[in-house]
Parts: structure tokens; C-alpha cells; sequence
């Protein structure tokens, strides 16, 4: 199969650093070639692949000083992928919608991914004019704002089972691993520790639109002597900062779409503590991979309760459920789907006809 993945700009593939999205481009793109399709990655020219890359831009524009307007350089892309269509059988959008518009205007099958939040009331316009491109979820509680629309299917991220590795013991401090923002609740993780007399470790990006936020509401609390701020790290620190965790920290106060750093945590037999928000309770089982908590007198009571939960099954879950290997093949049967409809609709339509056989070679019973 010869298969297109349009990458987000703002950081390479995969990102030095933080970056969700294109972490998860990386590791689909990488498990489509070992499968042995024929594939192709539009992203940025930092990118590393065994794929074909097309760069687009010369580095990722996060850290590009010179990158002013990131919009240009995605109209570009977009521009450069619908030119060579003709190429694939299947383009595999990862940057939201800007691509809609040429999509439904080419033969070649496109679907997108879905990697943000739903929730937000501009978009109901919007897929109401869009309702029949097909869509990706990366859970099911990230397509309740929109059930309408025309959702291919759920693919939960996967990455790959090697990439980190089970620590059985694990240590005596909390982590928090991701973004500073008032909806990722880093005050709430900095008021669990603190009530439990647990260090915590924060690894962390601030982006430029919360900065002030940083500043006015985190820095403040970070003079504390169990709270220890390192701020961003790339892949390679992963194992050692949520390997050597008691727990991981996602207090949440939003729907998050999945949360990469949970299957990440759980990877590592490290298990969550978390809100039930959004895809939470998809991911994390409570009692067995982590804990499922409402509120701060819970999220305490949960770190006490830790050495009720084996880690070993916190791997185990994650080996099960989100490798890589897993999402591939998930996302493989949706493009079946797209390239080969009549195939598929004629396959379900000869096992109906063949269980109507059935039904009516079984003698009754009645």
C-alpha cells in the first residue's frame, strides 16, 4: 500500500523534545514500513525515518527563531502533498483541518486524525459543512461533543514495547511529565505531594502562551523542598524519570483527547493517578494499572494505597493494549475500509448471506 502520513510542522519526527502528535507519527509511520508498505512522511527536514521523507520546511518550527507564521508553512505542505496524490493510495492526515477542503476534492482516499480536543463550539459549523470526511478518534470519549460526524473508528496510540522498559521497584517520588497549563493540573500534582510528604519531580514544557501563566501560578510553588522542576526532556530521560517513579501525577482538569504520557508511565510498570476526564478511563484500569481519583483528599489517599498495584501488571496492560504494532494494524483495516469499500461492504454482505444460509439449514427448535 502505498501511504502518505502528513506530520505536523512545529517539531521534527520524532521531536527532540516534547511533542505528542509527532511522536505518534513517528512510531505509525516506522511499524507501516516494517509491515512493508510503501510510505512516505511529509514533515519537517530535522525528521529522522525509514520511510521516504518530503521535507517541507528545513527544521521543526518550534525552534526555528526565524519561523514567524507556521500557518504559511502547513498551507504549503498541504498544497505539496495534494500535488503529488496521484502517487498514493491513501494520504493519512495529523494536522487537524486545513487540508478538508482539497480532500473532498481528489480521488485518492484521505482520512485524518483527530490529535486535539472537540469540545470547542467553533467546530460544530465547521463539520457540519465537513460531515462526510472520514475521521480518526484516538478515544472514544474524544468523539462526544461530535458523534455525528463521520468517525471512521477509535486507534489508541501504541508505541513501540522496547522503547522502555518495566522498572519492578520503581522509587520513592511522584512524577509529572508533560506541558504547563492550567488544564494539565501541575498546582494540583505540586498539592497531592505536598499533602502526602512525597517529593515530586516535574518534567515539563512552558510554551509561550503559558508563560504567564507559569509565572504567576507555578514558579511560586516550586520553592518548596519536595518539589524539584527540571523542565522539558526528550525520549532518552524517559525511562529513568518514570521508571524510578513511585506513581505518575495526572490530575487533569480537561477532556484529554488520550494522554501519551500515561501509556508511557504504564510502559515503564510505573502506574497513574488521575481525574477521570475525558480518556482516562479508557486507558488507565482502576486498581490495576492506577488509580481513578475525584478529588485531592482521594489523589492522597491513592498515593498510600500504592503498594496494593503490581507493577508487573501495569506493564502487562500496556503490552496488551498500546503498542505500536497494535496501532498500525488498526489503522491498516481503517484504509482497507477507504481504499476497497465495495470489498469490505461485500464481504459483510456475503457473511449475511451465509448466516441466512445457516439460519435456514438449522432445524427449529420451537
Amino acid at each position: 500500500m502505498r501511504i502518505a502520513q502528513v506530520a505536523p510542522l512545529y517539531e521534527s519526527v520524532p521531536p527532540r523534545l516534547y511533542g505528542g502528535t509527532e511522536r505518534v507519527v513517528s512510531w505509525l509511520t516506522e511499524q507501516l514500513v516494517s509491515l512493508g508498505h510503501d510510505v512516505t512522511l511529509f514533515a519537517s527536514g530535522d525528521s529522522v525515518t525509514t520511510a521516504r521523507l518530503d521535507p517541507v520546511c528545513k527544521t521543526a518550527l518550534r525552534l526555528d527563531p526565524d519561523c514567524i507564521d507556521p500557518l504559511a508553512h502547513h498551507v504549503l505542505m498541504v498544497e505539496r502533498v495534494f500535488g503529488q496524490a496521484d502517487e498514493f493510495d491513501l494520504i493519512h492526515f495529523h494536522i487537524d483541518c486545513l487540508q478538508f477542503s482539497l480532500s473532498r476534492r481528489v480521488p485518492v482516499p484521505c482520512i485524518t486524525t483527530l490529535h486535539g480536543r472537540q469540545d470547542l463550539p467553533d467546530l460544530v459549523p465547521f463539520y457540519k459543512e465537513f460531515s462526510e470526511v472520514p475521521l480518526v478518534s484516538i478515544s472514544d470519549a474524544q468523539r462526544h461533543p461530535l458523534p455525528w460526524v463521520n468517525w471512521m473508528g477509535t486507534v489508541h496510540h501504541g508505541l513501540p514495547a522496547n522503547s522502555l522498559s518495566l522498572n519492578e521497584t520503581g522509587g520513592d517520588y511522584l512524577a509529572f511529565l508533560g506541558r504547563i497549563s492550567p488544564e494539565k493540573g501541575v498546582g494540583r500534582a505540586i498539592e497531592i505531594a505536598i499533602r502526602s510528604g512525597m517529593r515530586l519531580k516535574i518534567a515539563a514544557k512552558v510554551d509561550r502562551c503559558d508563560r504567564n501563566y507559569f509565572e504567576r501560578k507555578i514558579r511560586p510553588l516550586l520553592d518548596h523542598p519536595l518539589i524539584e522542576f527540571i523542565s522539558e526532556i526528550g525520549a532518552s530521560e524517559k525511562q529513568e524519570f518514570l521508571g524510578n517513579a513511585a506513581a505518575l501525577l495526572f490530575p487533569i482538569e480537561w477532556p484529554e483527547p488520550f494522554g501519551l504520557v500515561m501509556i508511557e508511565a504504564m510502559a515503564c510498570g510505573t502506574p497513574v493517578i488521575a481525574h477521570p476526564f475525558g480518556s482516562v478511563p479508557e486507558i488507565i484500569p482502576d486498581g490495576i494499572a492506577g488509580f481513578l481519583v475525584r478529588d485531592l483528599d482521594e489523589a492522597v489517599n491513592a498515593v498510600q494505597r500504592l503498594g496494593e498495584l503490581d507493577r508487573r501488571e501495569c506493564r502487562q496492560h500496556f503490552e496488551m493494549n498500546f503498542t505500536d504494532e497494535r496501532m498500525a494494524r488498526d489503522y491498516v483495516k481503517l484504509y482497507n475500509q477507504l481504499i476497497h469499500p465495495k470489498s469490505t461492504s461485500l464481504r459483510v454482505e456475503e457473511g449475511a448471506l451465509n448466516w441466512m444460509e445457516l439460519e435456514s439449514r438449522t432445524p427449529s427448535t420451537t
